[in-house]
Order: structure tokens, then sequence, then C-alpha cells
């Protein structure tokens, strides 16, 4: 397969459809980062891949999250509890406006 080389004009153009601005320096830096990469997939086309299975993970390891289901294990007695004070089932708190005094 042929060499794919990027130009200063190529990254311009690719960072003005993502509507990013790039300086002279940036636009030289992004340019031979981009052709880096670009030279490493050339190089990686090369390599023979046919009958190789496809990888999906390296690991064996699979997730062992629970089912996500609402339990609602009368959580409001436990909350209850361990209030310092309840009254009809609410938790009772100290005032922390002072309706004492008028409004202007």
């Amino acid at each position: 397969m042929e060499n794919t080389e990027l130009t200063r004009e190529d990254v311009r153009h690719v960072a003005g459809l993502a509507m990013l601005e790039f300086n002279d320096e940036q636009l030289d830096t992004f340019t031979t980062q981009l052709d880096n990469i670009m030279t490493l997939i050339d190089t990686l086309e090369e390599v023979d891949t046919e009958g190789v299975p496809a990888t999906f993970t390296v690991t064996e390891n699979t997730n062992v999250l629970r089912e996500d289901v609402a339990v609602n294990a009368n959580q409001a007695e436990a909350l209850l509890a361990n209030a310092p004070e309840e009254e009809n089932g609410l938790i009772k708190v100290p005032a922390i406006l002072d309706e004492s005094e008028g409004v202007n």
C-alpha cells in the first residue's frame, strides 16, 4: 500500500472542520505528530492478519456487577431511628431562618 503523506494544509483543513485554530508552530507540531501516526498505520496495514481471530479483550476478566434494582427496605424507619428528633414520620431540625424580624 502507498504511504500516506500528511501536509500542513491537510492538518489546517481538518482543524478548520473541527472549528479549531492553531498557530504556525502548533500546525508544524501536529503535522509531524499526525504524519507519524499515519506512517504507523501504514506499517500496521502491512502486517498479515489473515486467519488471526479478532481480539475483543486481552484479559479473561468479566464484569461482576449486580443487577441494578431499586429496593425499598424500610429505609424510612432506619433513617428516623438515627435522626436526633422526629415528628409524624419526619426529621425535625432546628429553624435556620428567624421569622421574628419583619421583612422590609
